[in-house]
């Protein structure tokens, strides 16, 4: 799918791998699916309900992971490696060009290929197609933004560190660098609109939407997650972390983290509701 002016910016994929779940001994399965063309690489975690904290006798149901602009699904998995423990399947994906997905990156790539992790998920024999859930990191959160606003079949969307437009979020990482201050005025003529979350936040709802952020965030002004939230439908959260840096609600590895439980907690409403 053809490139938005800009676009480059805002992608940094590797074929690197940074780890794996065979390091924390999670049951996984390598997965290869289509997107209008391209053959995407995904990693399916079912649920651990031997493990999961109340006991369930079958998966609460399916995370779908959006991850953020940098490297690959081996880096970003950590963020959602305690899900299976709690009762979800999660399936994480690479977008094209990431990984070893095939082809190059694009607005509207990236969001074809939400929708195909989406649909793929709920294709799974294993898996309710009533219980899919959604969550986006970053530019994750901005791509998950436009694909939910677009589907009837998530249950909740939960986005964290997300950016509002492509133009604003350019002109953000401008100004925190000395050497792209002369830079930031002109991210208007530099990248093009199309495809900015905020412009379809509104339609997520009536899908229950929780919005994190964090005051500290040098990547995505936590301000443009305050507009994204202002912007949405009810029913709505937010919780903004004082000192927060990006996407660093999930960051701890500690199986009490206050983030695993909020996450945890807010979805598991919205499925059993």
């Amino acid at each position: 799918m053809e490139r938005l002016r800009g676009d480059h910016w805002f992608y940094g994929p590797t074929r690197e791998v940074y780890g794996a779940p065979e390091e924390l001994n999670l049951d996984y399965e390598s997965i290869f699916f289509e997107s209008h063309g391209e053959r995407l690489h995904g990693w399916f975690f079912p649920a651990n309900l031997v493990a999961a904290c109340d006991g369930p006798t079958e998966p609460k149901g399916t995370v779908i992971h959006c991850h953020g602009n940098g490297g690959n699904i081996t880096g970003h998995f950590r963020y959602v490696t305690w899900m299976p423990s709690r009762g979800w399947n999660v399936f994480v994906f690479d977008y094209r060009g990431f990984g070893q997905s095939t082809g190059h990156p694009s607005r509207p790539g990236t969001v074809a290929d939400t929708h195909a992790a989406v649909g793929y998920a709920a294709s799974r024999g294993d898996v309710d197609p009533g219980r899919l859930v959604l969550f986006g990191q970053s530019l994750g959160g901005a791509v998950g933004i436009v694909a939910a606003s677009q589907r009837d079949d998530l249950r909740a969307v939960a986005i964290e560190g997300a950016f509002s437009s492509y133009r604003r979020e350019a002109s953000f990482v401008c100004k925190q660098h000395v050497l792209l201050w002369g830079v930031a005025p002109l991210a208007r003529l530099l990248v093009a609109e199309g495809l900015d979350a905020i412009d379809y936040v509104g339609g997520i709802a009536p899908t229950p939407t929780f919005f994190i952020t964090g005051t500290a965030d040098r990547i995505c002004d936590y301000r443009q997650t305050l507009d994204l939230h202002a912007a949405a439908g009810e029913p709505k959260s937010l919780w903004v972390i004082e000192d927060g840096s990006h996407t660093c609600a999930l960051a701890d590895t500690d199986e009490d983290d206050e983030g695993m439980r909020r996450l945890d907690e807010f979805f598991t409403r919205w499925v059993t509701d």
